[in-house]
């Protein structure tokens, strides 16, 4: 057994954060389920502490989970995390790179500014524009940008009519002043997980949803299945997590009629898709993965004027 100690930032009790641990254990004899709900910071002794264990001390972590459901507190618990990570304590993903994605609207703008297919989308704060951009897309999804798994979304119709739509739209900007608005693309009733590890394709899975649901998400009652994406999505896919640099990530695809589209590169990934579906035991991939990483020797540092000074003898 490797002897590292290595923890999981998760939800205890969970399948995928235990599922990690377990292959943790497995390779290095160690397990800790990290939950944020009990970590505490103190800077006087700079020193992260949760339980009997300083996590400053440890030689990596893996972030499964955050919490239980995405918020701004989210990002205050990743702030906590880099102060490991400034310890020497390897993180996976970065925690800097996960406060990219965490936020739904910095994901999009990401997405957005590198020329990635993404579904028509409205951010607004005005409610007016809110509603012609209803009227606009026929059917529209309005979504928080804190969410995942589809929580707190809602679908809103122009079929409707306007004083429903102006009701439906006033009842979501009372918890989303920033409104997130999205149209509705028919997706055939499934979509596509495309898993990345280190940058490396690994395959992928489909979300079928169930008949009666507008969207494809296991709380939704929707189902996992084998995927096989075209070369091009791949390469889609690929450009589009390249841009956050995580250590694992799921790209969300979908194939409409006229194209296939990103919906969001994950903050964490999931691994129950790469297991019902391909049957791909993801979390010890990964894993062995960070052990790789953890044994590959660290780069040199140079000093900056030793740089210079081989830039003048080598010009």
């Amino acid at each position: 057994m490797d002897k590292l100690r290595i923890g999981v930032v998760g939800l205890p009790g969970k399948w995928s954060t235990e599922t990690l641990a377990d292959a943790i254990e497995t390779k290095t004899g160690f397990r800790l389920v990290i939950d944020m709900d009990d970590v505490s910071l103190d800077l006087a002794t700079n020193s992260l502490n949760y339980q009997q264990h300083n996590l400053c001390d440890l030689d990596a972590i893996i972030i499964k989970k955050i919490g239980h459901h995405y918020s701004p507190n989210s990002l205050d618990r990743l702030e906590l995390l880099r102060i490991a990570e400034n310890s020497g304590v390897k993180v996976c993903s970065n925690p800097g790179r996960i406060l990219r994605l965490i936020n739904r609207l910095s994901c999009t703008v990401t997405l957005r500014n590198a020329n990635i297919p993404m579904p028509k989308t409205m951010i607004t704060e005005d409610i007016t524009t809110a509603i012609e951009t209803v009227e606009l897309y026929g059917e529209a999804i309005f979504k928080p940008l804190y969410s995942t798994k589809a929580r707190g979304m809602c679908v809103i119709s122009k079929k409707d009519g306007k004083a429903k739509i102006r009701k439906a739209v006033e009842a979501f900007k009372t918890d989303n002043k920033m409104m997130y608005i999205q149209q509705k693309v028919a997706l055939g009733g499934r979509d596509m997980g495309l898993m990345f590890l280190g940058g490396r394709y690994l395959g992928a899975y489909a979300r079928v949803g169930k008949k009666d649901a507008w969207n494809t998400t296991i709380n939704s009652g929707g189902s996992y299945a084998a995927a096989e994406p075209s070369d091009e999505i791949i390469a889609m896919a690929t450009k589009a997590q390249n841009l956050f640099g995580m250590t694992y990530t799921t790209v969300d695809v979908a194939e409409t009629e006229n194209s296939a589209i990103v919906f969001e590169v994950s903050a964490f990934g999931g691994f129950r898709g790469g297991k019902e579906g391909l049957n791909l035991d993801v979390a010890t991939l990964y894993v062995e993965h960070v052990l790789t990483a953890l044994k590959s020797p660290k780069p040199t540092l140079v000093e900056p004027t030793i740089l210079a000074q081989n830039r003048l003898m080598n010009a």
